[in-house]
């Protein structure tokens, strides 16, 4: 397990090489910090050996009782002042190291999360992610700013106190050190239980919060269907769950509370013992006896505080653990390395034609249950293309798979003869304008989700909304193109928000154009006002276009009809229509009002 821990550690080390001269003077003042704070018992067991007017330290010894007990007195101000100072230095800089580097990691996180692909995000539910990026990350700046720094300085200090106890009377030193043997064993014993009850917390805690987000997002099912005392109690399982999680980390964190004061106390009690015996039996004096009392104490304070910091340190390489597991999820979707001839090729968008090839194309999301199966179709350059079929046919999937949101298990998919796996992802996505039916909208103005990551200003926003009759929509809204939206859209209709769907499409100047009924939510004269400007956009483009109504594909140049994921027929609509196949079929069902695709 310690490997493993070293290993998480270690990989975390990158986030920190930007401050390195910083940590490297965290570090170095360690040291004069455990140094004033090891020299304090010493100084008031001196105090007393001159007032008992027992044999003292040099620097004492030539000088008069009165002024040696100011000189105590003024170097055990010095060490306190100094030590105050250089702790509240030394706290500052770890503080600030830590958001710094709980910054990086999260957007490191953030990267890797958004660059993973749609199969990973199908089985991760959004609350585990975000428990990830929120309270994992944070556990990583405590455990960082008072936990792995902190257990440095508890070692020097006990280093440091060590030294000076073994060179005041080695016997009590050996005595008062052999009773740090058993309180580590148990400490570490217990902190192992400690690191798998603060795993079960973290993964309960995300599900909490997976739980909670998801009832947000479905508040309207779950008010018109009335399901509030339902997820109520599914809510309270989960978090009763939670709660019996955290209290076995309760347990096992007073409990070595609880052992490190009982063995402190048997320690005081040791020294006492056989310190008055020593006292009486004149081998050491009451200064010396009560410097010890003193550090059996000190020593103890950083095994406590070592404790504590262990149960940080725990909850942060439980962090760090889950951490890694995301950041260890590998990029499935990627580029891969290509020759420069299609390198250059893909670079220049101009000479894409839009030719579209699928070959032998097998995908599954489940494992060997097939959603496409053996299909092989042929797009030519300009062509307006249609895909129909019940529902679960695969046509969605189809278009994700064109997009690279996911890999084919089997077959190639072709753009102009090169296969999509060798243009870079940048450049494939670039020449591809897809209008989904459930168009998503950020939280932010009009201008920014129209332009998405196009350079692009707002005086041309407004010549191409001009252009795709959208201006009558711009006006309504309050501040125009500098209107606020809420999330999803919220206070936009439908139709407003498939409008600027296509907007934002259309501003990208695709090569290739795929639709997802893009007019579904819209009234029938903005649809009629929208499909010619969308006539316009298509224009010297291959279009792929999924069909749920099939009024609105009939002048397309070719249909493709899909069953179960495979190519069932295709033709024009003239040419379906007279095979009286499934087309024929969907057609005069859906003209009747019994089948919506």
């Amino acid at each position: 397990m310690f490997s493993k821990d070293f290993i998480r550690v270690k990989r975390l080390g990158k986030y920190l090489t930007k401050d390195k001269k910083t940590l490297y003077l965290i570090i170095l003042v360690l040291i004069p910090v455990a140094f004033a704070g090891a020299i304090q018992p010493l100084l008031v067991g001196q105090a007393i050996t001159v007032l008992k007017n027992e044999p003292s330290d040099v620097w004492l010894s030539k000088i008069f009782i009165g002024q040696s007990i100011n000189l105590i007195i003024l170097s055990l101000f010095i060490s306190v002042v100094l030590r105050l100072l250089l702790q509240g230095y030394q706290s500052y800089k770890i503080q600030t190291v830590g958001q710094k580097l709980t910054a990086r990691i999260r957007r490191e996180l953030f990267d890797h999360a958004m660059a993973l692909s749609l199969r990973f995000h199908d089985k991760m539910p959004v609350g585990k992610l975000l428990t990830r990026l929120t309270n994992d990350v944070d556990a990583l700046s405590e455990v960082f700013g008072s936990g792995a720094v902190g257990v440095v300085a508890d070692f020097v200090s006990l280093i440091v106190i060590a030294i000076t106890m073994l060179s005041i009377d080695r016997g009590l030193a050996i005595i008062l050190l052999l009773t740090q043997i058993p309180v580590s064993y148990f400490i570490i014993w217990l902190q192992k239980r400690y690191r798998k009850a603060n795993y079960q917390v973290r993964e309960e805690l995300s599900q909490l919060n997976s739980d909670f987000q998801e009832n947000l997002q479905g508040l309207e099912v779950v008010q018109m269907f009335r399901r509030e005392n339902y997820n109520s109690n599914k809510f309270s399982k989960t978090g009763q769950l939670y709660r019996r999680a955290v209290d076995g980390t309760i347990f096992y964190d007073s409990s070595i509370s609880a052992l490190i004061e009982w063995i402190s106390l048997a320690a005081v009690s040791l020294v006492l013992a056989l310190g008055g015996y020593f006292v009486t039996s004149g081998n050491i004096g009451l200064g010396t006896l009560t410097t010890f009392i003193l550090y059996s104490q000190r020593l103890f304070e950083p095994l406590r505080q070592l404790a504590e910091r262990f149960t940080q340190i725990q909850g942060g390489l439980t962090a760090i653990e889950r951490i890694n597991e995301l950041l260890e999820e590998e990029i499935d979707i990627k580029d891969i390395q290509i020759d420069k001839s299609i390198k250059n090729k893909s670079l220049k968008r101009s000479q894409f034609k839009g030719k579209i090839e699928f070959k032998n194309v097998y995908f599954y999301y489940k494992n060997n249950e097939y959603v496409i199966k053996d299909l092989s179709f042929t797009v030519k350059p300009g062509e307006k293309i249609a895909f129909v079929g019940p529902t679960g046919s695969g046509k969605t999937t189809i278009i994700r798979l064109l997009c690279r949101l996911y890999e084919p298990q089997k077959g190639e998919i072709l753009i102009d003869d090169i296969d999509i796996k060798k243009i870079p992802i940048k450049d494939l996505r670039d020449m591809l304008g897809v209008v989904l039916q459930d168009t998503f909208i950020f939280s932010g103005n009009v201008a920014d989700n129209l332009r998405l990551s196009s350079n692009i200003n707002n005086l041309e926003l407004e010549k191409i909304c001009k252009k795709l009759g959208l201006n009558n929509l711009v006006k309504k809204l309050p501040n125009g193109l500098n209107t606020y939206l809420r999330e999803r859209g919220g206070n936009l209709s439908s139709g407003e928000r498939q409008l600027l769907s296509v907007a934002r499409v259309a501003i990208r100047n695709p090569r290739i154009l795929i639709m997802d009924e893009a007019t579904a939510f819209m009234d029938p004269s903005t649809e009629a006002t929208l499909q010619k400007d969308l006539n316009k956009i298509l224009e010297k483009r291959t279009a792929l276009v999924i069909a749920h109504r099939l009024a609105t594909i009939e002048k397309s140049d070719k249909i493709i009809v899909l069953k179960s994921g495979s190519l069932f027929e295709e033709g024009t609509h003239e040419e379906l229509r007279k095979k009286k196949g499934l087309y024929f079929q969907l057609s005069e069902l859906q003209e009747k009002g019994f089948v919506n695709l």
